[in-house]
């Protein structure tokens, strides 16, 4: 991608370029020190014309029919005149890294869509159901003049809380009949959940859907009450019917406008941004102390940690006390 520089991509995304939002996309996720470097300067640039589209975070175990789920709320947000961008998450092989990257396929209709963008990206090695770049994807999106942002998460459940910190809107997808129930209904995702949508709520599936509709209602009234003051709701919806796709976009909307008046979302998007500088800096003092120079090299100190010679947390300490000699050596 020798050809870009920071004017060229600025451009092109607030003219709506797609193919340049493409490209964007792949620089940001790219491990290479160069890539990131242009990012970041793209990212400065744009930053006056990021933030005001509504962020949502979706996640739900496999086989909760997200992406089915997603495709009918895209449609209909475009129908309304939104345009929209999927940021969908799939899970890479913990062996060759590799991911099937299949949401296209799963969302074939909606990636159709003129007024849609959605773009898979493998989560690699990053936890939480997100990628290491997907707050950036977010503000490139922005700037190329999406007006919702849905994140897919990767889909495991009770640990995917890391998009919590990314997104305006947090919902979470229930399946009745499945003992998800029973999983959600203890503390952790619960309790960061905005939203609960019990999916497939059609046909034999209606009845016991309608009995965790209930059970989930109970059980979040046990919950302390939330720092927005917004009390959860909980809603059936059929992607095959169209059943629950209008409410989901009205709560969402709801929700905005609730945590607009109190102040509560100007307060949250605040924190995720001094989040996304703790993070980032942890993740360059360990690349720093796995590249350092001074003293014992990483594989020496890795050797002795596997013999039992050194104690893993005083073999971090001598690594990081060893960044301190290479920054003045």
């Amino acid at each position: 991608m020798s050809d870009l520089t920071v004017d060229t991509i600025t451009h092109a995304l607030l003219a709506g370029d797609r193919v340049m939002l493409g490209r964007a996309f792949t620089l940001a996720e790219s491990a290479r020190r160069e890539d990131r470097l242009l990012t970041e300067q793209v990212l400065q640039n744009l930053l006056p014309h990021t933030g005001r589209s509504t962020r949502i975070g979706i996640t739900g175990v496999p086989g909760v029919g997200k992406s089915t789920f997603i495709e009918a709320l895209g449609d209909y947000l475009i129908d309304k005149g939104k345009k929209l961008a999927v940021l969908a998450v799939d899970p890479s092989s913990p062996k060759t890294k590799g991911s099937i990257l299949g949401d296209k396929t799963r969302m074939e209709k909606l990636s159709r869509n003129p007024g849609a963008f959605i773009r898979p990206s493998p989560s690699g090695l990053s936890l939480g159901g997100v990628t290491s770049a997907t707050r950036e994807c977010v503000l490139l999106a922005e700037a190329a003049g999406f007006d919702v942002i849905i994140i897919e998460t990767v889909g495991v459940g009770q640990s995917e809380t890391a998009v919590r910190d990314m997104v305006d809107f947090f919902l979470l997808l229930m399946l009745a009949g499945s003992g998800d129930e029973l999983q959600g209904i203890k503390k952790g995702i619960m309790e960061l959940a905005d939203g609960v949508a019990i999916t497939k709520a059609d046909g034999d599936n209606l009845k016991r859907a309608q009995q965790a509709q209930s059970d989930f209602q109970h059980a979040l009234h046990l919950f302390p009450a939330a720092d927005s003051q917004w009390t959860t709701p909980v809603w059936l919806t059929s992607a095959v019917q169209g059943l629950g796709i209008t409410e989901t976009w009205l709560m969402v909307e709801r929700y905005v406008e609730h945590t607009q008046a109190n102040g509560y979302l100007t307060y949250v998007r605040e924190q995720q941004k001094i989040l996304w500088l703790h993070e980032h800096l942890e993740r360059l003092i360990l690349q720093a102390a796995m590249e350092t120079r001074s003293g014992k090299s990483m594989a020496h100190i890795e050797q002795e940690v596997k013999a039992g010679h050194v104690l893993p947390s005083a073999a971090a300490r001598q690594l990081f006390e060893s960044l301190g000699r290479d920054s003045t050596g």
